[in-house]
């Protein structure tokens, strides 16, 4: 049984490890682990294919859209009303309330997907993000992916604008920046125990502290 009741949620620049990261700690604690998992749930629960949340999965979408995800996201929706929205619009949606549901279930690693903006008002959640050197990151993709260097600089770069646009889209916060995590820790620097190690000494004191 996990000794401690936080949610992590993790957000990571490409290349950075995050996921792996991730992964550590919640061995560490012996909690769930989301990732692309949480499509799976989200699928699961909405009756909407995986394939369309794999094609959507942390890619920004149109202001209109958007508004619209908001106003019903903040007021509440019919199930009639669901029936009626656009496609977007129920990915969106299923995912947010995936992530609040799993919270609901007790401790776990998140990662991605805005699941700390999700969460915000959960105070059992705790948000990290996790970043590196930009020639680190495209040294371990091109070596996990096969590919050269160019390539990976470029597919890190686009992952990076996609993720960026995606939580400052849906967000009140800016991806990345400091401000916006309770912790931020630099894999490039730390390696990827260093990091795990960092963020599980703040989450126990997170965790001993809010239940103090």
């Amino acid at each position: 049984m996990a000794n401690i009741s936080t949610i992590i949620t993790i957000g990571r620049e490409k290349g950075s490890a995050g996921s792996d990261i991730g992964k550590k700690i919640a061995q560490h604690y012996g909690i769930p682990y989301y990732d692309k998992e949480l499509l799976e749930h989200a699928a699961e629960n909405s009756g909407i294919c995986k394939e369309l949340f794999e094609n959507h999965d942390e890619k920004p979408t149109n202001s209109f859209l958007y508004s619209l995800v908001m106003d019903t996201y903040s007021f509440g929706y019919s199930h009639a009303g669901f029936n009626e929205m656009p496609l977007n619009h129920k990915v969106f949606l299923a995912q947010f309330d995936t992530i609040k549901k799993l919270a609901s279930e007790g401790p776990c690693v998140m990662i991605g997907r805005c699941a700390d903006y999700a969460l915000q008002d959960n105070k059992n959640c705790f948000s990290v993000f996790i970043h590196a050197d930009q020639d680190f990151r495209i040294q371990r993709v091109a070596g996990a992916l096969g590919m050269t260097s160019k390539e990976a600089r470029d597919l890190v770069l686009r992952t990076d604008k996609s993720r960026a646009s995606y939580y400052n889209y849906y967000t009140d916060k800016k991806w990345g920046t400091a401000q916006s995590y309770n912790l931020c820790v630099d894999s490039s620097v730390l390696g990827q125990d260093g990091c795990a190690a960092a963020i599980i000494a703040a989450v126990d004191y997170f965790d001993a502290h809010k239940q103090g």
